[in-house]
């Protein structure tokens, strides 16, 4: 057994734990005074570990077996509302036993990876339960979809699965492109066009997308408003996430300098998700008349 470990600066320690939400062998510990932070990832073989060193430095050393303890469970299957199922089983037995006890919900494989995105994050999840949202409200019609920040594809993987048109799908690390093709294949989900891309210099189709989900960094959301906005079709749904609590102000405040708003915000912990569009679609929406 290996273990990976790094130094890191404590003001990133959201930034890590999001990087490998999911992976139950992560530990993050609080090095004496609190400025810093010591990342701990076990692993089964020195090339997985050295594979992390590859990617964001630090330093690897083997241990014994008497040190190789999980520190959280396995990660359970996560349900969302009554249509999907995330599961982190990867065998056709555990599949195939899942959809026969959950046979109206759509099994989404997606294992543990370094890629984030597994669905039991809190920003993941809630994204999750708008994308089915969405997907209800707009059954029975072409919708397209656009997931920026992708990770490892499950927000593509489950707006396909749910109904949607051609779906686009971006990731500015390469890693993380390769995992969500791996998830497409594994899901047998096709119509997904994945690419690495910096979303800051991304150049979205005139048309637009009805959909459109950033579970992107709040930093990152700001800088990407602009392109957003032009991503968006009119009368497009736009979801975000990623967001701390103590930074959706300006994250909100930036999107509405270039027309987007929000009428549903949730906040999990210190995590918010937004569902919106934009302003114009969002006022016209509140100032509709009732039914009779």
């Amino acid at each position: 057994m290996f273990v990976w470990s790094k130094l890191s600066g404590s003001q990133w320690f959201d930034a890590w734990e999001e990087r490998f939400a999911g992976n139950p062998n992560l530990v993050i510990e609080i090095v004496k005074g609190g400025k810093s932070i010591r990342l701990k990832l076990f692993c089964e073989s020195q090339k997985e570990a050295q594979a992390v060193v590859d990617r964001f430095g630090g330093s690897v050393r083997k241990i014994a077996k008497a040190e190789w303890t999980k520190p959280v469970p396995e990660p359970r299957p996560v349900k969302v509302r009554d249509a999907l199922l995330v599961t982190p089983a990867t065998a056709a037995k555990d599949l195939a036993e899942l959809r026969k006890a959950h046979p109206k919900r759509q099994i989404i494989s997606i294992p543990p990876e370094m890629a984030f995105g597994t669905g039991d994050h809190a920003t993941t999840a809630t994204c999750l339960r708008m994308v089915v949202d969405v997907a209800r409200e707009r059954s029975g019609t072409a919708w397209s979809v656009a997931d920026l920040g992708t990770g490892t594809g499950l927000l593509a993987i489950a707006a396909r699965k749910l109904g949607s048109g051609p779906a686009y799908a971006c990731d500015f690390d390469p890693f993380a492109v390769d995992v969500a093709r791996d998830n497409l294949r594994r899901n047998a989900t096709d119509g997904v066009d994945v690419r690495e891309q910096d979303v800051l210099k991304w150049k979205p189709r005139k048309s637009g997308y009805q959909l459109v989900v950033a579970n992107l960094f709040s930093t990152v959301l700001i800088e990407a408003w602009p392109v957003i906005a032009k991503a968006l079709s009119p009368g497009g749904d736009l979801i975000v996430s990623g967001i701390l609590s103590s930074q959706a102000w300006d994250v909100f405040t930036a999107a509405a300098g270039h027309g987007l708003g929000f009428d549903k915000v949730v906040r999990k912990g210190k995590w918010v998700t937004a569902r919106g569009g934009h302003l114009a679609d969002l006022i016209a929406k509140q100032s509709a008349p009732g039914p009779a």
